[in-house]
Parts: C-alpha cells; sequence; structure tokens
C-alpha cells in the first residue's frame, strides 16, 4: 500500500513570521521603561530604577530608527524626571546624577544608532549589487516556456549571499527546449565568473548546436579555455557538474547528457518518484583533459503531467545532525504537487527542517512540467555506442 505523506508549510510563510518577531523586538524598549516605573513604585527609595531608564535608548539603537530612538531616550528621560520629582523626600544630588546619567546614555545611543544605519545603507548597497548580479547571470526563467511550466529556485548557504557557483539556465531553441543545471567546483568570485562563462556559453551552443553531445563538447571547450586563462588557479578547479536536457517541441521526450551531477528525478502526478540515473557515468565538465569519451544521450519518456525535477548537491548531499544525507527521492515519494513552483517550495522546506536550519552548500533547483494529466510508464533509451542503442520499458517504482 503506497503511503501518502502530509505535506508541510512551506517557505513563503517564513517571512510574516520573521516580521512578526521584529515588531516583538521593536516593542522592548517601551518594555523596559515600563518595567522601570513597576519597580520604582514597588521598591523602597533607596532601590534606583535608573538602570532601567538608561538601557531602555541602547536597545532602542539596534532596533529602532533615529527618530524611533530619539523618542524612547525622550520617553526613558521624562520617566526618570517624573519618579524623582514625585517622591516625598527625594535625594537632589542623586536625582541629578540619575538624570544626567539617563541623558548622556541617550546621547551615545543616538550617536550608536546612527553608526548602525550607516553600516545597513552599506550592507543594503551590496545586497542590491548582488541581486543585480544574480539577476544578471542568473535570470529567471519564464514560469511558461513551449507549453512547459518552470520553476527556479536559488538558496545561498550564506544569509547574506544572492549567488554563488551552482547555476541553471532555460532556453527555447529551435531543437526544443533546452535546459542545465550546473556546479562550479569552488566557491567566491572566481565560482561566480565561472558561473558567468558557463551559462553564456549555453546561451550561445544552446541555439547553435543540433544535438545535446554538440552542446556538452561546446561547453567543454569554454570551460578549458576559461582554465587556460586562469593559468595561476589549479586546473582541477574549473570543472563544473552539469545536467543537460532537452524537451522537444511538442514530443513526450525528455533527453538527458549528465557529467557527474546528481541524477534528476521524475516525478508523476500519482506520488510516484523515477530516478534518471545515467547507465554510464561521465567526468565533469571541464576535465577532458584526463581523457576523451563520446557523450551518451539517454532519452526518457516525459509523460503529461510529469515534472523534471534537476538539483545540485546542496540538497542531496545536506546531512542533518547525525550525519544523515537527505534523500530527495525518498522524502518526495507519495506527495503530490499542484504546480513546479509548490514542489520546489516544499522541498526547500524539507531540506531545511533535516539540516536544522543550517545549510553548508548553496542549492539551486529547477522542475519543468509538462502540461497535466495521469502518470504513464517511462521508456528510457541508453545509447550504448556510435549508431547503436538499447530500449528498456521501465516502471519508477516508491523506492
Amino acid at each position: 500500500m503506497r503511503k501518502r505523506w502530509r505535506r508541510e508549510g512551506t517557505e513563503a510563510d517564513r517571512p510574516s513570521a520573521r516580521e512578526h518577531q521584529a515588531s516583538r523586538a521593536r516593542r522592548l524598549p517601551l518594555v523596559v521603561i515600563a518595567a522601570g516605573i513597576l519597580f520604582d513604585v514597588l521598591t523602597p527609595p533607596k532601590y534606583s530604577s535608573a538602570p532601567f531608564f538608561a538601557s531602555a535608548p541602547l536597545i532602542a539603537a539596534s532596533l529602532l530608527s533615529p527618530r524611533g530612538t530619539l523618542l524612547v531616550g525622550l520617553t526613558a528621560l521624562a520617566a526618570m524626571v517624573g519618579l524623582s520629582v514625585g517622591h516625598q523626600a527625594p535625594e537632589t544630588g542623586e536625582s541629578v546624577t540619575e538624570v544626567v546619567t539617563v541623558l548622556t546614555v541617550g546621547a551615545l545611543a543616538l550617536g550608536i544608532n546612527r553608526i548602525v544605519h550607516s553600516g545597513d545603507r552599506k550592507l543594503a548597497s551590496v545586497r542590491g549589487i548582488a541581486e543585480a548580479a544574480q539577476r544578471a547571470v542568473l535570470p529567471a526563467p519564464p514560469a511558461r516556456i513551449a507549453g512547459l511550466r518552470v520553476a527556479a529556485r536559488y538558496v545561498a548557504a550564506q544569509a547574506d549571499a544572492r549567488i554563488g557557483g551552482d547555476l541553471y539556465a532555460v532556453q527555447d531553441t529551435p531543437h526544443g527546449v533546452r535546459v542545465i543545471v550546473g556546479d562550479v567546483r569552488g566557491k567566491g568570485l572566481g565560482a561566480v565568473e565561472a558561473v558567468a562563462v558557463v551559462i553564456g556559453a549555453f546561451r550561445e551552443a544552446a541555439e547553435q548546436e543540433r544535438t545535446l553531445e554538440g552542446l556538452a563538447a561546446r561547453l567543454e571547450r569554454a570551460l578549458q579555455r576559461e582554465g587556460a586563462r586562469r593559468a595561476n588557479i589549479d586546473r582541477t578547479e574549473g570543472f563544473t557538474t552539469a545536467v543537460l536536457a532537452e524537451v522537444p517541441h511538442g514530443g513526450g521526450a525528455l533527453r538527458l547528457v549528465n557529467r557527474g551531477h546528481p541524477p534528476p528525478l521524475l516525478v508523476y502526478p500519482d506520488g510516484m518518484i523515477g530516478e534518471a540515473r545515467p547507465a554510464v557515468p561521465a567526468l565533469p565538465l571541464g576535465m577532458g583533459e584526463l581523457g576523451e569519451w563520446p557523450d551518451r544521450v539517454e532519452e526518457w519518456e516525459f509523460p503529461v503531467g510529469a515534472t523534471l525535477l534537476l538539483f545540485t548537491d546542496g540538497v542531496s548531499e545536506a546531512r542533518d545532525a547525525g550525519g544523515t544525507f537527505y534523500d530527495p527521492r525518498g522524502r518526495l515519494t507519495g506527495r503530490q504537487f499542484k504546480n513546479p513552483d509548490s514542489l520546489l517550495d516544499t522541498l526547500v522546506a524539507d531540506v531545511a527542517r533535516h539540516v536544522g536550519g543550517r545549510t553548508d552548500d548553496d542549492m539551486a533547483l529547477l522542475a519543468i512540467r509538462r502540461g497535466d494529466g495521469r502518470h504513464r510508464p517511462a521508456t528510457v533509451t541508453h545509447a550504448i555506442g556510435p549508431g547503436t542503442a538499447r530500449t528498456i520499458r521501465v516502471q519508477p517504482d516508491n523506492g
């Protein structure tokens, strides 16, 4: 009996929760002032409530705007003065000292607030530049292209990062819709530069090359040129694992070339999962100097209603606290998704739960659905040499 899984919440639910937490945090300075007033009222006059009123503007400095910080400081000062005047037998010298302390700390809080917001503006500028770079290098694919529904996600391991070494691209060409999902070895600006090289070469070659084999060869040469140009970097840093896919116009076929990348999944409407694992493993792109071999295109049936799911190893190598790797096939089996976006949202949220919210690697994900319909068994054609092929009809299992 097939096991049905309950669908969980998605990443889309999270921003509202964060905003609620931030709203609660912004009320903290006023809570501290109220606590100071209550402390002063309930304790003997010899106990000072000045620490409460002095700490309120300091708390506000990191949470509120300059105007908000000023208002908190004035409120704390007014409360301090009012309580001092209200005492029946106030110690004038001590009261004046407390008021001056609150006034001084309030002024310091305004200075701290200005520094904090200056840093925030610089960080926002850097984030804006990173977002612009991501849109230029990894533009979001159209939601619909040549009869296919498409969704993409890029999840950075670092909260402030926007782009790294993972990549994806979808392009409608005279030969069909062509797709690449890949992962450049390395981190930092060097990886981003290599991503730009691969995406640029893919955009050009996808239009010109008749076959996926020719497309893979063009990408291989582009990475070799990039490695030669960056001669000061170890050549092994230039390789890219990748899956190239092609969906012919109006057909139900799916052609794949896998160069050392995690195998794509075929997600069927009834919750069954098929794995497009290559019959013969191949080295990543950019490692052609280690040997020559013909690329092997494998052809799968792509029935109406099925979804092709491609991802980088940030998904398949995500580990929980006990060191267990995330298994996307096992975790998705039995689930049904109304569209590619809901599939990716569920997958991203499930990976985050698996790792406890801390990811060590970026994730790039791409989901492509062919219309809507019922599941059909898949057919895979494995190329086994020039001019020869072996076709196997397979029923995807629930493994």
